[in-house]
């Protein structure tokens, strides 16, 4: 049983549309580019709207070099023969690079980019299932994909708020207000964890740090998100900035 076969024997979008889109032709080339473009122009839309760097454009040539390279690789193996697919084990290698490149440290001492550089990955490996001619898997794939950076979010943050550990960046007006700091979060129910100084701002002239606690007050757990402790610790007069790190 050749390749061609066995899709459209397990591919229902092959299936429907005949043996021809199965097959490396013209018609097949231009679906298939044409697919990969539109799939990832929408998610690249919808990191473009949340202000990310890795955009539409980004999305779409880098998905296009996936499905091009695939392409690549089934002609070379259906022309000689070969059993190799070297230019999609590259473009792999090659976006996840990028991705890894895209990805910066902020001046809160976050990593900024992890999940659209994931995405930007994940964009490179359906690029390459729409290049071997697999509708389907591209099509959950890409719902799948879309649903991660869309939807998920809003209920990853609601686990977040929700749970007993969380990191702070914090901003005093003065380095000798740590003290007083500490000892006000502990009264609150709130175990440090750890304290750094945030080297983004040595010899700024500000006292910065990056403040990681556990909730350990039941009542804490039981009433206050992390929201509304954030909230009280900004009334205290000597915090000139407080924020949860993301």
């Amino acid at each position: 049983m050749d390749i061609i076969t066995s899709i459209q024997m397990t591919d229902p979008i092959v299936y429907l549309l005949g043996e021809w889109s199965a097959d490396l032709n013209i018609w097949s080339i231009l679906l298939r580019i044409a697919t990969v473009l539109i799939l990832a122009a929408i998610i690249g839309c919808e990191r473009s709207s949340k202000r990310h760097s890795a955009g539409l454009r980004t999305f779409m040539l880098v998905s296009l070099a996936s499905t091009i390279g695939m392409l690549v690789d089934i002609f070379i193996n259906q022309a000689y023969g070969a059993s190799f697919y070297l230019i999609s084990a590259a473009i792999v290698v090659g976006s996840a690079t990028i991705c890894v490149n895209s990805m910066v440290y902020s001046s809160k001492n976050q990593i900024r980019g992890l999940t659209t550089s994931v995405g930007l990955w994940t964009c490179a490996i359906i690029g390459l299932t729409i290049g071997a001619g697999l509708y389907t898997v591209t099509l959950i794939s890409f719902i799948a994909l879309l649903c991660c950076l869309s939807i998920f979010p809003r209920f990853e943050r609601y686990l977040k708020n929700r749970s007993n550990h969380f990191e702070m960046h914090l901003e005093l007006k003065s380095s000798s207000n740590l003290q007083d700091f500490v000892t006000t979060i502990r009264k609150l129910g709130l175990i440090i964890d750890e304290i750094e100084v945030n080297p983004a701002y040595i010899n700024s002239g500000m006292s910065v740090y990056s403040v990681a606690v556990t909730i350990n007050s039941t009542e804490l757990k039981k009433y206050k998100t992390h929201i509304e402790i954030i909230e009280a610790l900004k009334s205290l007069d000597y915090v000139y900035y407080i924020e949860e790190m993301k």
